[in-house]
């Protein structure tokens, strides 16, 4: 894959946007639509198999979730704007110039406004593409799953 469509895929921060449950060109977004298709109409089948199966009377908030999956339309990072409140990493890698946090002399940084399981992901992830390439690093996890 080329550099550039590496960088429509990863984000600034390193995760890879294809891979989120909002890109509009991704898996978990495609998925959904077509389970959501697959359902149909069945909210009737759901409320009459409740009587028996109490698993469905969950339905209603899984229809919902399903729902919200199915039509979240982010183009990712590079494109959109991040999900994750109050992102630093949008702005600040236009700011400095670089297409990930590694290549700024700055990294690792407290710009992020990460909460500490995302920032230790974060660093995690940058210092491997800084140690194998961004290439080779697309390579080796563009096939594990992003959650």
């Amino acid at each position: 894959m080329e550099y550039k469509d590496i960088l429509n895929q990863l984000a600034p921060c390193g995760l890879n946007c294809y891979k989120c449950f909002a890109n509009s060109e991704g898996e978990i977004r495609n998925a959904s639509m077509k389970l959501k298709n697959l359902l149909g109409s069945f909210d009737i089948y759901a409320e009459r198999f409740s009587s028996f199966l109490p698993i469905f009377k969950n339905y209603p908030p899984f229809k919902a979730l399903l729902t919200y999956l199915s039509e979240e339309n982010c183009p990712g990072c590079r494109k959109g704007s991040c999900l994750y409140p109050n992102c630093g990493v949008r702005d600040c890698y236009k700011a400095k110039k670089v297409d990930f946090c590694f290549q700024c002399d700055e990294f690792p940084c407290q710009k992020t406004n990460f909460d500490s399981h995302l920032e230790r992901r974060w660093k995690q992830i940058n210092n491997r593409m800084k140690e194998v390439g961004i290439e080779a690093y697309y390579k080796e996890t563009k096939d594990l799953l992003r959650y």
